[in-house]
């Protein structure tokens, strides 16, 4: 009875064979294409900066199916595959006849089947068309398919299907998900040992397998290895040498980084399968472990976020929306990078920047620390305590409240917005309010990605730059007027490079300010070195109050850490512009010694005498500038009105020359682009512009 099925099984394939010569294979591509278009079906993944995989996501069924070409892989694994699997696979078009008839020879001399004959492209198409008997017409089907495949595709494209779709146990699928779950590598650079595994495994993935049957897998890796030698391929001494290495006693699990961002590039363009980023993923696995660290610290239902990136071009190296993604009851699945909250006094060196530049003060002046009445607000310091007379590098070392409204009534609250909109980034503010002195203190909204990338432009000595991920946003420099001159930035960032560590943190030669909203919601500090600004963000997701959190106390250790931790931090602050300099407070002029203003908040000066104004050149003028016979710029007249003489000029922060009583003076601009004059009169009342020189 055996025997006649054989024989009606042989008669069969016989016809079918006969059948398809007739009809021919163009008629079949057409009539019956091979489901070539199943390789869509491939893992998401997130890739950072170098290509290196942050994270993945499981195809509909479930299955770890990473895209994987010849070029991911180690050639030798390459070599080690087609010398077991397919010897002859470049000169075959699908079908190996030799090895079809050594494999019925086989069958036909033990009863049994030996080895099955099958080429790379019978297995692709057995994986592209998956069957589960083993029969002459699954064969029959499997080696037209493997014809058809070959005529539609390229070796190497073949080969790429294999190693994406080749089973590996479980539901992994591919050498990258293998290589990635048995040895926490790429495989790029695989090992003999594991190269020879990753060979052996496929054809018994779920007997095989090392983290289950590791004996089994083992003596499969010997049988290739072995092979290999008696092939010329390999060395007994190399031969001995892998057979000893261990074999991986435990399925390790994928990357899993950047929770947020793989998320937000999935709803972004849910279609793509390779969503690239700026990240690196040795950054950003580190700043998520300081945050898993810092987590067990905090506060129940307290999160924190980080974001760190290149000042220098914008890219985001690492963003940490969360302590823990998974973690319910610290809210983990919001991205707290971009939520908007209250910056505190992270907004305070940009106000001292904007009367830096304005010649209002150096670092220096005397500015009072005292009760203060600003039409109604009061302000008052975070202790309330008061220090009276301070320098202006300890007012804002000390982040002290009244100095810094102080300076702001100056300046000007609009003028501040206006400043920080050129870095791109826009305060939200309360509804139908206007901006106002309180601002200084905190009150508008912030996201920590914008507050990074104000700071960003403070480390750029005041060119701004958009911050981006390549997912939601690309990273560009920001056309236009600079956030502040540099002199005034670097007087900044010289200030802020004072600040002493938190406690318990050794000095990292950065500059940091850290700020805490009222009511102790959120705890804020960023800084930065000469090359990576680094935001940390501490609070509850869902607004609530934390008592005790600070900026200094809970947000400052974090950012110590992670910049240490980062692997990229060092980078030394930049050396001062020309004209910045730190002057002593006796060799400043005397309109810069004291800042004098009144405990309403107004200049100290009499309101019959009207403040002094730049007529000439007038705000945002472009200028073209003469030139000498030398080539180099003619001096440019300047004119002022009103005021109390004598004056003193500043253009971009540095004086021009000893003051004056006339209302008008020559400046020779040092070369062209943007520049801001300033001229402040003896009663310490100043007046700016910027203009633009061609």
């Amino acid at each position: 009875m055996r025997g006649w099925k054989k024989i009606g099984a042989a008669a069969g394939l016989a016809v079918l064979v006969a059948a398809s010569a007739l009809w021919g294979l163009d008629t079949l591509d057409k009539a019956y294409p091979p489901p070539i278009a199943a390789d869509d079906a491939v893992s998401t993944e997130l890739l950072d900066a170098d290509g290196q995989l942050l994270r993945a996501f499981a195809t509909a069924e479930g299955r770890w199916r990473l895209r994987t070409t010849s070029a991911d892989v180690d050639p030798r694994f390459v070599e080690m595959l087609l010398a077991y699997e397919d010897r002859r696979y470049h000169d075959h078009s699908g079908v190996d006849v030799l090895a079809l008839a050594r494999a019925a020879l086989q069958f036909a001399s033990n009863g049994r089947i030996v080895s099955g004959g099958s080429t790379l492209s019978m297995q692709v198409a057995r994986l592209m068309e998956p069957r589960r008997e083993r029969s002459f017409s699954a064969k029959f089907l499997q080696i037209l398919r493997a014809l058809q495949i070959e005529r539609r595709l390229s070796k190497q494209q073949i080969l790429d299907l294999y190693l994406t779709h080749a089973p590996y146990g479980g539901n992994l699928e591919g050498v990258r998900a293998a290589s990635l779950a048995y040895f926490g590598k790429e495989p790029k650079r695989l090992t003999v040992a594991e190269a020879a595994l990753l060979v052996a495994l496929p054809q018994l993935p779920e007997l095989r397998r090392p983290d289950r049957n590791p004996e089994a897998a083992r003596a499969a890796r010997q049988r290739v290895l072995e092979r290999m030698q008696a092939s010329g391929m390999m060395e007994a001494r190399e031969v001995a040498r892998a057979g000893i290495a261990p074999v991986p006693k435990e399925r390790l699990a994928l990357p899993a980084l950047a929770a947020h961002l793989a998320e937000a590039a999935r709803r972004g363009d849910p279609q793509a399968r390779i969503h690239r980023s700026t990240l690196r993923k040795s950054v950003q696995a580190e700043l998520e472990a300081v945050a898993r660290q810092a987590a067990v610290d905090l506060p129940v239902r307290t999160s924190l976020a980080m974001l760190m990136a290149d000042a220098t071009t914008g890219e985001i190296v690492a963003e940490v929306g969360s302590a823990d993604y998974f973690d319910a009851a610290r809210y983990g699945w919001i991205d707290m990078t971009r939520a908007e909250r209250s910056p505190g006094s992270t907004l305070k060196p940009f106000i001292y920047g904007l009367a830096f530049e304005q010649g209002l003060i150096a670092q220096e002046t005397i500015i009072e620390d005292r009760p203060a009445d600003f039409f109604g607000y009061r302000p008052r310091n975070f202790d309330m305590t008061y220090q009276g007379d301070v320098s202006i590098r300890q007012a804002l070392q000390l982040s002290l409240n009244v100095p810094a409204v102080r300076l702001l009534d100056a300046v000007g609250a609009a003028e501040l917005l206006s400043r920080l909109r050129r870095t791109g980034v826009r305060l939200a503010l309360p509804t139908g309010e206007a901006p106002g002195l309180a601002i200084a203190l905190g009150g508008a909204g912030v996201t920590l990605k914008d507050l990074v990338q104000a700071y960003a432009a403070l480390a750029n000595r005041g060119s701004p730059i958009h911050l981006g991920d390549g997912v939601r946003e690309e990273a560009a420099p920001i056309e236009g007027a600079p956030l502040m001159e540099p002199v005034a930035a670097w007087n900044v960032t010289d200030i802020l490079r004072g600040v002493l560590p938190p406690l318990g943190s050794r000095p990292l030669g950065i500059a940091y300010k850290t700020g805490t909203s009222y009511g102790y919601r959120d705890a804020w500090s960023v800084g930065y070195d000469g090359r990576y600004v680094l935001g940390v963000w501490v609070g509850r997701p869902d607004n609530a109050a934390v008592p005790g959190i600070t900026g200094y106390g809970s947000a400052a250790p974090i950012l110590f850490q992670a910049f240490s931790k980062s692997g990229v931090s060092g980078t030394p602050l930049p050396s001062p512009p020309p004209g910045a300099e730190r002057i002593a407070q006796a060799d400043l002029p005397s309109a810069l010694r004291r800042y004098s203003m009144g405990a309403n908040g107004l200049l100290s000066t009499s309101t019959r005498e009207k403040a002094p104004r730049i007529v000439y050149p007038p705000e945002g003028a472009h200028v073209e500038l003469g030139t000498g016979p030398d080539g180099k710029p003619l001096p440019l007249v300047v004119k002022l009105q009103a005021g109390r003489a004598p004056f003193r000029w500043l253009a971009n922060g540095v004086p021009l020359g000893d003051r004056s009583r006339s209302r008008t003076t020559e400046w020779t601009p040092e070369g062209v682009g943007f520049s801001t004059l300033t001229v402040i009169d003896a009663a310490g009342r100043a007046a700016s512009v910027g203009v633009f020189l061609h």
